[in-house]
């Protein structure tokens, strides 16, 4: 959907304001248009939708949302950025709705009538957490996809299969009750300045949960297992009151190690401690 007026290139709009990406932020910015409108594509037909972005910085994937005729909410700790994204919002009436503050500090949920897409190139230092967040509570979620922008790393954990050396924590907790896969790779040339790291774009959706397992208790389980990944689950587990009882009871070896397990059987693990 076209702007009421004419955009400036982003690269004006940030020298105009005096715009540099800050590291304490973990900011990195993109201005390739190209690559900005395919990772808004992701999550499907964006027309009147409603999407959650955090930390749109300048407003580069905040740009390709709204042309791709989505209703933005965009969370911005970095007030340098509020004039620029103002500027946008003037340009999309009613469409952009710019709210200054830290993202693991609202109440995201609240902001919305309806389901939204998240979709965000997330600061690396606060990606994981949020992620996590956004998987907890109660199911299914309040969101409708997410499409998110890691560290191609953390990408890799997220979608990981057992026996991988990415296998850990953080693939269980997604992949118990969602979906997840690599949408498209990121090369760090594509960002202002380049990360040290190559980074990846990851699509969730989620599906129905298996039934009698609590997201508290997956999670004590999976910091307990993974904590200690090269010892075997009778030890890794003990910190967990009952878990070493529970495996047998369903038929685990203790024997065995964390990376070994599938999701299923952390689940079937999970629901066996109650």
């Amino acid at each position: 959907m076209d702007p009421v007026t004419p955009l400036p290139p982003l690269r004006e709009v940030i020298a105009r304001h005096g715009l540099s990406a800050a590291k304490s932020l973990g900011q990195n910015f993109l201005f390739d248009g190209q690559l900005l409108a395919r990772i808004a594509a992701i999550p499907g037909d964006l027309t009147d939708q409603d999407v959650l972005e955090i930390g749109p910085g300048p407003g580069g994937l905040t740009r390709a949302l709204l042309m791709a005729g989505a209703k933005v909410t965009a969370i911005e700790r970095d007030r340098r950025c509020i004039p620029a994204l103002a500027e946008l919002a003037e340009a999309f009436p009613d469409r952009l709705t710019v709210i200054e503050g830290d993202a693991l500090r609202i109440d995201a949920p609240e902001l919305f009538e309806r389901k939204p897409h998240i979709v965000s190139n997330l600061p690396y230092n606060v990606g994981t957490p949020l992620l996590v967040g956004w998987l907890s509570g109660a199911w299914l979620p309040w969101w409708q996809s997410c499409t998110l922008m890691f560290q191609k790393e953390v990408a890799e954990r997220i979608v990981a299969a057992p026996d991988q050396s990415a296998y850990g924590r953080l693939a269980v907790l997604t992949q118990w009750r969602s979906n997840s896969r690599i949408a498209m790779p990121v090369h760090r040339s594509a960002f202002t300045p380049p990360p040290k790291v190559m980074s990846a774009v990851v699509h969730i959706t989620p599906k129905e949960a298996p039934e009698g397992v609590s997201f508290r208790t997956l999670e004590r389980l999976t910091a307990a297992a993974f904590g200690q990944r090269r010892k075997m689950l009778r030890q890794s587990l003990k910190p967990v009151v009952g878990a070493v009882e529970a495996l047998q009871s369903i038929g685990i070896d203790p024997a065995r190690r964390a990376e070994t397990l599938s999701v299923a059987e952390f689940v079937a693990l999970a629901r066996a401690l109650g």
